[in-house]
């Protein structure tokens, strides 16, 4: 599945979490998204480290989309089971070869300017983890989402180290109800009698 060229990266759609309508325009572009990749299964790659307040987006992600229980959705990376610099290359690895037909939405936090704090991007293509911090990490998934949770430009680390909880929580909140909401929309559906 290296499809990692397939599809050029293109932002499709950057929102506010203090935008009312925020969740339902993410949901309605991961069910656009979705429907026109025609791949199974789905696999939700959430990128990030649990020992870093800004970096702990994706996780958070992870472990909320494993609670929802959707059917026909595989999640890698929570919580309890983070992927990131270390291991990201061997779950990548395994991912092409286990399932090489999957469409893969890849989850990260990011950093950018000011006025991008507090927004949740989507978009086609692969993803680069790690671009904020200068680390060499592959490109990975055919679309993504990504939140930009603090101002880049100077000291990554310790940027991503002082960022606030409550915007990396309310994001997490925000991309887990629009990845549930658009993939329900699209060709995945939930498991009966869970919610």
């Amino acid at each position: 599945m290296n499809l990692n060229n397939e599809l050029e990266r293109v932002n499709l759609l950057r929102v506010s979490i203090s935008d009312p309508l925020c969740v339902e325009r993410l949901a309605n572009g991961v069910a656009d998204l979705v429907s026109e990749c025609r791949r199974d299964p789905v696999v939700l790659l959430c990128i990030g480290s649990d020992r870093s307040t800004g970096d702990s987006l994706g996780p958070l992600v992870g472990s909320n989309m494993s609670k929802r229980r959707v059917a026909g959705l595989d999640v890698l990376g929570t919580l309890d089971d983070p992927v990131h610099a270390g291991n990201l290359c061997e779950v990548w690895e395994r991912l092409n070869s286990q399932l090489p037909d999957s469409l893969v939405i890849a989850v990260d936090a990011s950093l950018g300017k000011l006025e991008q704090v507090g927004t949740v991007s989507l978009g086609r293509g692969a993803l680069k983890p790690g671009a904020a911090v200068n680390k060499e990490l592959p490109l990975v998934g055919h679309m993504f989402l990504t939140g930009t949770v603090n101002v880049g430009g100077f000291m990554e680390y310790m940027v991503l180290q002082n960022t606030r909880l409550s915007t990396v929580m309310k994001m997490a909140e925000v991309i887990s109800a629009a990845l549930y909401l658009g993939l329900t929309k699209s060709r995945v559906r939930p498991r009966a009698g869970l919610g």
